[in-house]
């Protein structure tokens, strides 16, 4: 083994000029570590004359980021293009059939094309890591992977974006709409111009896919998730989980149910005893339930050039040291698929915000059609309206909370489809799933 690792790093944006400073001012601590002096040789990027205040001079530059993977002159590959298709896919697939180690960043990627390429890097014998996938700087893939190797993992979940978890904590600390803090994320750079891909849960689920593997065996399956965004929760509903005792976030879980491994991203009520309720701003946070630590929960920054910077050179230290993990924990003919529970099999409790309309027996005939499934309220919560009852006349819906004990998400569906049809609630109800210690 040659006692210098040279690296190619295609990519030049906030993440990749990060892990070129990174590299350079921890190159004698990293020497030390790893027993190699690792050099940053050749680059790749778009847009050669853009200023990205670090020093190029000296670096072979490539306009392909293909030639640069495919280049006899590195030992090491870092992909840090993003996207799930074109350059990405093709440069990382080019660097792992020479036998070459590959180090990205790219969720996307990974969710799509995640069991390819690590087939490709166990036949070739080359590294394929990617700790900054998931989380930013939170070492979440090595803890599930290696770590905790020695466990049997019923749950993994966590804050995996950082823009929902933002848009979330400012709604509920300032008092603001969704839109307003929405707008208020895209102007720190928090959030894109078309905030779709994280307000919408995506980006969440391609992370959680590959969580899903590494904690329970399983192939990526970014399809098999349910997912929903976070656009439908206003400024009531954290209202009143706070006086229940919770806390809105956008989770992504996976745990073991007995039709396999359930996987779903969604507005989540927490306990405000929870760690995880703790976690607010553009953080990030995963929980961990295993049999042998029971409950862990790693914190901390889940995106920003300097934190996935650290991530990145963190697996280019492992290969420089000549670690050899399996991408996903298991070798890729062994991975079962997760299968694909339905939803509406989820049993849990619920949040349900409710317009009732201000009527004689409404309130019963909501109850009727609960007890009818058996469904069983821990607690009801009646907020104030402009009620007309002191002149004898119906007045305007009231707003109601309901939070019911463990239950199927297809009987609270059919309960509350139930009580729309009898014409004793306005609008739509609102309904939030409450995940538990």
């Amino acid at each position: 083994m040659s006692t210098v690792m040279r690296v190619g790093i295609a990519g030049l944006g906030t993440v990749g000029a990060s892990v070129i400073r990174l590299l350079r001012r921890q190159a004698e601590a990293l020497t030390a570590r790893t027993g190699r002096q690792i050099e940053v040789v050749a680059v790749s990027a778009r847009d050669r004359g853009l200023d990205r205040r670090i020093d190029l001079e000296g670096l072979e530059w490539f306009s392909d980021p293909i030639a640069l993977a495919e280049s006899a002159n590195i030992d090491l590959f870092v992909e840090l293009i993003g996207g799930d298709d074109g350059p990405a896919r093709a440069s990382v697939e080019a660097a792992l059939k020479r036998g070459k180690g590959v180090v990205t960043a790219n969720k996307a990627l990974l969710a799509k094309h995640g069991m390819a390429l690590a087939a490709l890097a166990e036949a070739n014998k080359a590294p394929l890591a990617f700790e900054a996938s998931v989380a930013g700087g939170i070492p979440i893939v090595k803890t599930l992977r290696e770590g905790l190797a020695g466990n049997r993992i019923e749950r993994v979940y966590g804050i995996l974006n950082g823009t929902c978890n933002y848009i979330l904590s400012n709604m509920e600390q300032e008092g603001l709409s969704f839109d307003e803090c929405l707008k208020e994320a895209q102007r720190l750079g928090y959030a894109e111009a078309d905030p779709t891909f994280d307000i919408g849960g995506f980006d969440t689920a391609h992370k959680l896919s590959i969580l899903t593997s590494l904690a329970f065996g399983t192939q990526v399956d970014a399809e098999a998730i349910h997912v929903e965004g976070i656009q439908s929760i206003t400024l009531a509903d954290l209202k009143s989980a706070e006086e229940l005792g919770y806390r809105i976030k956008l989770l992504g879980v996976a745990q073991r149910t007995v039709g396999g491994i359930e996987q779903r991203v969604h507005p989540t009520m927490v306990p405000l005893s929870s760690a995880i309720a703790q976690v607010m701003g553009v953080t990030n946070a995963v929980t961990v339930d295993a049999d042998a630590v029971k409950e862990l929960t790693l914190v901390g920054p889940g995106a920003g050039g300097e934190a996935t910077a650290s991530a990145v050179v963190a697996d280019i230290a492992d290969v420089a040291k000549g670690i050899r993990s399996t991408p996903f924990g298991l070798p890729v003919t062994t991975l079962t698929k997760p299968g694909r529970p339905e939803i509406a099999e989820h049993e849990g409790g619920y949040y349900v915000r409710l317009s009732v309309q201000d009527r004689p027996g409404a309130a019963a005939a909501i109850a009727t059609r609960l007890a009818e499934r058996q469904i069983s309220l821990e607690s009801i919560m009646q907020k104030a309206a402009g009620s007309a009852r002191s002149t004898g006349k119906p007045g305007n819906p009231v707003p109601v909370v309901l939070i019911t004990y463990a239950t199927t998400e297809a009987l609270i569906r059919e309960a509350l489809d139930a009580a729309v049809g009898d014409g004793y609630i306005a609008g739509t109800p609102q309904v939030i799933r409450i995940e538990r210690e």
